[in-house]
């Protein structure tokens, strides 16, 4: 039985490529006042993105319970006994911790491995793809869990910003909390380091941003595969995707919109890309 693969929704993985893939994903849930909807799944995020910037009520997010993973352990031990979990950063959400208190919980009928992607958005997502792809080879559990966090190091997410503001608000600014008050039309470029968001850079303009994106994808030698994400500006990551295929043409890119819980925290006009080299 080959190894069952589970992610968070903060992976950006849509539904369609999780169903060809066989990856299941746990959603996360996204709050205004009491409002709450599960992340991708009872709001889309052109939904949530239109009442992020029409209302003045601030988001709020929420991980999944032990109890949600644990349903999720039991139907897939229905089908497999070896299952293994990709989460979103740990310093940024308590899902890894649920994720691990459930797989204590279900220990004996299954066995589940639980790892802490250090990233978040298609930082996740490439990775969970990947142990997707080698899973499929019928490689076991343990190999598989050595080789995605051998992997890590070969997966590098940055977004730029268009604003910090609900970065800041939702108390995620990690390093990047040194640009609070100094930016003014200055546009951050942040990354993922040791599980926490931190400054790469700044630019002036989106334009200048989506430069900066292509530069650094185009930096790495060999790239196994390439995601660009967009929260509201699609034009801004269909153009840069169109000049990567041109250049990289062999290279598998995935499309994704950056959903709404990670949403909460990067506001309108956010574009990310993610490169996991190919070493």
């Amino acid at each position: 039985m080959a190894v069952k693969i589970v992610t968070d929704s903060t992976s950006d993985i849509s539904q369609k490529l999780a169903a060809e893939l066989g990856i299941t994903v746990v959603p996360l849930t996204v709050s205004f006042d009491n409002e709450h909807f599960k992340d991708g799944l009872s709001i889309t995020p052109d939904q949530f993105f239109s009442r992020l910037t029409s209302q003045d009520v601030f988001p709020t997010t929420t991980q999944p319970s032990p109890g949600m993973f644990l349903e999720t352990f039991e139907k897939l031990c229905e089908e497999t006994d070896e299952i293994l979990v990709i989460t979103l950063s740990s310093k940024l959400s308590g899902t890894y911790s649920s994720a691990k208190n459930a797989a204590e919980m279900i220990h004996g009928r299954c066995q589940v491995e639980v790892i802490d992607s250090e990233r978040v958005i298609m930082g996740t997502g490439l990775l969970t793809i990947y142990a997707a792809e080698l899973a499929k080879t019928g490689l076991g559990l343990k190999e598989l869990s050595q080789t995605i966090r051998q992997k890590m190091a070969d997966c590098h997410p940055i977004m730029y910003f268009d604003t910090l503001t609900y970065l800041h608000k939702g108390g995620r600014m990690g390093k990047a909390q040194s640009l609070v008050g100094s930016l003014l039309s200055i546009k951050p470029i942040l990354k993922m380091e040791d599980g926490i968001i931190c400054p790469l850079s700044k630019v002036r303009s989106r334009r200048a941003g989506m430069e900066y994106l292509h530069k650094f994808i185009t930096a790495f030698p060999k790239i196994k595969y390439l995601a660009v994400e967009y929260a509201t500006s699609p034009e801004n990551a269909d153009e840069l995707a169109a000049k990567l295929m041109e250049i990289l043409p062999k290279v598998k890119i995935y499309r994704s919109q950056i959903g709404p819980v990670v949403g909460a925290y990067t506001g309108a006009n956010a574009v990310a890309v993610t490169v996991l080299e190919d070493k």
